[in-house]
């Protein structure tokens, strides 16, 4: 009967993982196509080996513990009176206070590291796009370019891109797994973030903040095209499409759902700005003048 039931238990055992894996059908943040996103997944890596260094001992023990101290084993010592170890005392708690020290230097270090403000060191002259969060769906802004996209970003492979981000509606979360570092998005502020693609392909863009009856709808694909294809890109968009102008993005900016990727041949000058100033208080406003400072808030991460 006891070979029977350990049977079983063996083969509940043996395809637990796949039970628990069921709902992982894109395990986008383990597939890292960009510097960010690979250091991201080596601190969730170390992270999660250094806490199972606690885990499995613990786990091993209480099962060690109950198999040995069973009513039917007679030969495990009795010892009622006992109620102190030395050794043990000191096991429990400088394994673990060695453990939360090392995290504790992980996590400042990496905070630095991986600070979303903080440009990416390359030889290769940044591009600077800027996001807006609309219910519900994604504007990309190329400022420098003269030009925007709906639900649709390109990047170029092996080029810093500098995101500006801000919402026109409520506070939103934008996120590409593969290329790491999700980030808020507020109305009236701006956040920063930077991120590299080191490889061609299109990845997963993704609302990570509930904001309404869209909300699953409102993903994107950022496309990282070789240089020159991103130039092929830029004069296609030039030569087509609409001008998002004040009253092209008035109708933009209306709700709607699943919108399909959309591009813009040329932007209103300062939209990005004017977005942002249209979702500021008059009393905030007041209060800049006041200071002779610029209404623009900066929003961390």
């Amino acid at each position: 009967m006891m070979k029977k039931i350990a049977g079983r238990l063996a083969g509940l055992v043996s395809i637990a993982p796949a039970f628990l894996l069921s709902g992982c059908n894109n395990l986008d943040l383990l597939a890292p196509k960009g510097p960010i996103g690979a250091a991201e997944k080596s601190l969730i890596a170390t992270s999660t080996w250094a806490m199972l260094i606690v885990v499995i001992p613990v786990i091993f023990l209480t099962l060690l513990f109950a198999w040995r101290y069973r009513a039917s084993n007679k030969a495990a010592e009795y010892r009622p009176n006992w109620s102190h170890s030395t050794a043990i005392e000191v096991a429990v708690w400088t394994i673990p206070a060695l453990i939360i020290l090392f995290l504790a230097v992980l996590t400042w270090k990496s905070t630095h590291e991986l600070d979303p403000y903080k440009p990416l060191e390359s030889d290769v002259k940044p591009i600077n796009v800027e996001v807006v969060a609309l219910d519900w769906k994604w504007l990309f802004i190329y400022p420098d370019l003269g030009i925007a996209s709906v639900n649709q970003l390109a990047i170029p492979v092996g080029t810093p891109v500098n995101f500006r981000i801000t919402s026109d509606s409520v506070m939103n979360s934008f996120f590409i797994p593969q290329l790491g570092s999700q980030i808020y998005t507020m109305a009236g502020m701006t956040t920063h973030l930077n991120l590299l693609a080191d490889k061609p392909g299109d990845y997963r863009g993704l609302s990570s903040n509930f904001s309404g009856d869209g909300f699953s709808d409102m993903q994107f694909v950022a496309k990282a095209v070789p240089a020159g294809d991103f130039d092929a890109w830029v004069e296609q968009v030039r030569g087509s499409g609409p001008a998002l102008d004040d009253a092209g993005y008035a109708a933009l900016a209306k709700p709607s759902k699943g919108v399909p990727p959309t591009t813009y041949r040329s932007v209103e000058p300062g939209l990005f700005e004017h977005i942002i100033d249209r979702t500021v208080s008059d009393s905030e406003k007041a209060d800049a003048r006041a200071s002779k400072c610029s209404p623009v808030r900066q929003a961390g991460g």
